[in-house]
Parts: structure tokens; C-alpha cells; sequence
């Protein structure tokens, strides 16, 4: 069971991690079942059928609720899916309003698909709680918010938001995925809902796909625990075991990818100039202060400009350690091309607003030896 005074590596080795009690196994069993014996009508054994439950998905939604400190986890296919299940707490005519700069993906379920389904956005610089306050209407039911946005590395204050919201009666949810909750535990400042993609730093391997909620109200778990149950969109025993060994090791990753994005940043700004180089932990970056104030580590996550497409895929080309590939959080580190992978959905007018160039790169940095990362970057960037 959790220990709320353990260190929080501690946790995410332990928490819903017990020795298995039949043979003592320190890893958790992948039960790979579809259906449990039932001992009478009625009687069980807590499982019944698998897509309500599984005991693999049970220790690691244990698990990562306790590391984002909420009340109750609930696991799905993939990040989208998890989105998906956040918005239906809405019903037809409610409203939300949304970072301006999020993952294309989340934008783009929202505009083309949940827009059917009688449902409005708007889309604001979360990073002034003016501005959030101001697109709040009585319709609204959420404020969902990406810090830091990806791709432009804007940060939010959690904080503000989540005042800005309480006062108004609406719940704020936090994409958490560029930090995880080892760099920032957005509930303990005031987000009622935290989601991840736990494809990117809590799988930390690039081998598994998923997503998780993580609630703070009775409500909550009853809403995404039915979800999962109507809608199926759970994750496989097999993805969540692999889910728990990559959280096994998240606190050492996320200290070597927050030492090694400092690095890279670094040198980034002097071969590009700051103004080029996107990264809270730039003391130029406009809300430096903030992300030292909300989070204990500035992570991996990076943009810089090169000036045009030509530029960008001459020096992605050029890359030899260093994987030119969608995603981030692995431990090898990759280079993405927003404006044709994670943007393409959001159109060319789309990005313009929101300074996403043809000329932009986002990296995440992994955990290899820094000096070798920073050896491929600079015989790339000579192309």
C-alpha cells in the first residue's frame, strides 16, 4: 500500500508492486486473461471480465495515482484515447476552453470530431489567467491546459489557472506529459484532472503506447471507470506491465534527460542564438522564473528555429545518433519536424499564429552520454 511519506522513487518502484503472493515474484504478473472463474453466481474474486478489470492495469493505475497524488488512475490504449475519455464528463453544449498551443492531435480531435457531437472550444494563451477568466462563459465545464505547450515550450501558471477556474466553478485538467509527475505534480497546485501520454517519459522506451487520468473526486472515478468498462479503450495487460517497468526507473531517467536538456539547451542558444531556442530553463525564456517556481527540473523537451524547410531537412538528414522520428520521451533521443508531424492537422494559418515554422525542430533529449548528442547535433547543423 502507499506511503505518502516515502520519497517518490520509493513509490514508483513499490506502490501496487507487491511480491506476488503465490510464488513471490517482485514484478507484477501479466495476466493475460479475458475472463476470471467465478467461485458461485455472484461471488469472485474482485474480477469478473477483463476489460473492467485486470490485476496488471490494477497495480499500475495504483501506481501512477499515487505518484500524481490523486484519488484514482484510469488507464487507457493511448494518450488520445484518455482525452477522449476526459471529454465525456461533457454533454452536448458544454464548452471548453484549451491551450491555444497543444499537441495537433488533441486540437484536432476536438475540431473534428467532438464539434459533431455538440460540443464548442476555445482556444487561449493559457500563460495569462486574464485571458483564461475572460473565455470562461456559463457553458463552460473544463479548462484543459498543456505546460510547457508543445511545441513552443510556453509555460502556464497552474496556480492562476486553477484559481481563475475554482472561482468560476469549473475543473481544470493538466497535460502533464512533457514533465511527468516527477517534475511536476500539477494536483498539489489545484488541477482537478492530470492526463498523460504514457507512451512518452513514464514508458520512457518507445515500446508501448498509452495513456492515463488521474482524478481527485469521487466523480471522477466513477465517470472514466465506466468509460473503460463502455467503451473498451483500456490498455493490454502486456502494455501496462511494460508501463510499470519503464516507472520503475522514471525518477533516474527524468534526472539524466532534465541534466542533459540543460546541456543541449545550452549549447543550442550559443549556435543559434537564445531568441532561436525555445526551453524554460533558458533564463531569456519569458517564464523561466515561473517553470522554477512550478517544477522541480526543466526536462528534456526543446525547439529551435532553423530558419526554413530546407534548413530543417538538410540538418535532419544529417543526423546519425540522434532519430529524426515522431514521439519523445525515450530514452534514445529523437527529433521531430512539427509542421509536417505533430502540426500538420493544425494547417498552415494554424501554425502561423502559433510560430509554428517550416523551419522548426522539437527535441527530445534522451539519455545517452551528452557529449555524444551534442557531437551529432553539431555535425548535423554544419549541413
Amino acid at each position: 500500500m502507499s506511503d505518502t511519506k516515502q520519497g517518490f522513487a520509493t513509490r514508483a518502484i513499490h506502490d501496487g508492486q507487491e511480491a506476488d503472493p503465490l510464488t513471490g515474484a517482485v514484478n507484477v504478473p501479466i495476466y493475460l486473461t479475458s475472463t476470471y472463474k467465478q467461485e458461485a453466481i455472484g461471488k469472485n474474486k474482485g474480477h469478473e471480465y477483463a476489460r473492467l478489470t485486470n490485476p496488471t492495469r490494477d497495480a499500475l493505475e495504483e501506481n501512477l495515482c499515487s505518484l500524481e497524488g490523486g484519488t484514482s488512475a484510469h488507464c487507457f490504449g493511448s494518450g488520445m484515447a484518455a482525452i477522449t475519455a476526459l471529454c465525456t464528463m461533457m454533454k452536448s453544449g458544454d464548452h471548453v476552453v484549451c491551450s491555444d498551443n497543444v499537441y495537433g492531435g488533441t486540437s484536432r480531435l476536438f475540431d473534428k470530431v467532438l464539434v459533431h457531437y455538440g460540443l464548442s472550444f476555445t482556444y487561449v494563451d493559457t500563460t495569462d489567467a486574464n485571458a483564461v477568466a475572460a473565455a470562461i462563459r456559463p457553458e463552460t465545464k473544463l479548462v484543459h491546459i498543456e505546460t510547457p505547450t508543445n511545441p513552443m515550450m510556453a509555460v502556464t501558471d497552474i496556480r492562476a489557472v486553477a484559481d481563475v477556474c475554482h472561482a468560476k466553478g469549473v475543473e481544470l485538467s493538466v497535460d502533464n506529459t512533457f514533465l511527468s509527475p516527477y517534475l511536476q505534480r500539477p494536483i498539489e497546485l489545484g488541477a482537478d484532472i492530470v492526463m498523460h501520454s504514457t507512451t512518452k517519459f513514464l514508458n520512457g522506451h518507445s515500446d508501448g503506447l498509452g495513456g492515463v487520468l488521474v482524478g481527485t473526486k469521487p466523480g471522477h472515478a466513477e465517470t472514466f471507470r465506466f468509460v473503460q468498462k463502455c467503451t473498451g479503450g483500456i490498455l493490454s495487460p502486456f502494455d501496462s506491465y511494460l508501463l510499470l517497468r519503464g516507472v520503475k526507473t522514471l525518477a533516474v531517467r527524468m534526472e539524466q534527460h532534465d541534466a542533459n536538456g540543460r546541456v543541449v539547451a545550452e549549447y543550442l542558444a550559443r549556435k543559434l542564438g537564445t531568441g532561436k531556442v525555445f526551453y524554460p530553463g533558458l533564463e531569456t525564456h519569458p517564464q523561466h522564473e515561473l517553470a522554477k517556481r512550478q517544477q522541480r527540473g526543466f526536462g528534456s523537451m526543446i525547439s529551435f528555429e532553423l530558419g526554413s524547410l530546407e534548413a530543417a531537412n538538410r540538418f535532419a538528414t544529417g543526423l546519425k545518433l540522434c532519430y529524426l522520428a515522431e514521439s519523445l520521451g525515450g530514452v534514445e533521443t529523437l527529433i521531430c519536424h512539427p509542421a509536417t508531424m505533430t502540426h500538420a492537422a493544425v494547417g498552415a494559418e494554424g501554425r502561423a499564429k502559433l510560430g509554428i515554422t517550416d523551419g522548426l525542430m522539437r527535441i527530445s533529449v534522451g539519455i545517452e552520454d551528452v557529449a555524444d548528442i551534442v557531437a551529432d547535433l553539431e555535425q548535423a547543423m554544419t549541413r
